[in-house]
């Protein structure tokens, strides 16, 4: 657990650049108009980023520097937690603090468009860090398969999902039934419970493909 949790303190402190960023375009982004998106789901921006750092810049050099493949696997999992934790506090507090004095008419949240502070702002707050950790972990998998066939077909499932379904009314019912169970979804419960199933299904996945990786 020791090299796990120094793996976790490196990916953090390499992962500077995404946090730069995030916190650039929260503090700098304006919107005009009665109706604005809230800068605080602009911190949803470092839930994407990190993953391409994590599985193109560190795992070569941790490989390098004798760590295993589990330590690191494990080490960006601790590290997702840890990064949706603080995600989801910063975007509820920003929620909740600046949101109604913003001027203007309405701001819009995600974790109301997703109707989790339906269910309250704790309830809605842990919702959003599960929602966040199956998104890092997603990507973590679908960025470490890349350089291999099935990424790329993975890729193109991806691509014809999009393209075939969202024009055609009935398949475009089945991605927005999706959608609104691992997103737009206000019975906690059931969305807590299918982002964890679902992330631990991908992290089984990840594990499988990182024993096959190399540098």
């Amino acid at each position: 657990m020791k090299a796990t949790f120094a793996i976790v303190k490196r990916l953090l402190a390499s992962n500077k650049i995404s946090f730069i960023i995030t916190a650039l375009v929260v503090l700098c982004a304006t919107s005009s108009g009665d109706v604005v998106l809230s800068n605080g789901n602009y911190t949803w921006l470092l839930a994407v980023m990190t993953p391409f750092f994590f599985v193109f810049y560190d795992y070569t050099k941790l490989m390098h520097l004798g760590a295993s493949k589990r330590d690191y696997f494990f080490g960006c999992l601790i590290s997702y937690g840890v990064l949706a934790l603080g995600i989801s506090l910063i975007n509820t507090l920003i929620h909740l603090l600046i949101d109604p004095v913003y001027p203007a008419q309405a701001v819009i949240n995600m974790m109301d468009v997703c109707k989790w502070t339906e269910n309250g702002i704790i309830i809605a707050g842990v919702q959003q860090m599960f929602f966040l950790l199956l998104v890092m972990i997603f990507l973590h998998v679908l960025l470490s398969t890349q350089p291999h066939w099935y990424g790329w077909l993975t890729d193109a499932i991806l691509v014809a999902i999009i393209c075939i379904f969202t024009p055609i009314a009935a398949l475009r019912g089945i991605l927005s039934v999706f959608f609104q169970i691992i997103m737009l979804n206000g019975n906690a419960l059931l969305h807590m419970g299918i982002c964890l199933l679902l992330s631990a299904a991908l992290s089984f996945a990840g594990l499988l493909v990182l024993k096959r990786k190399t540098l």
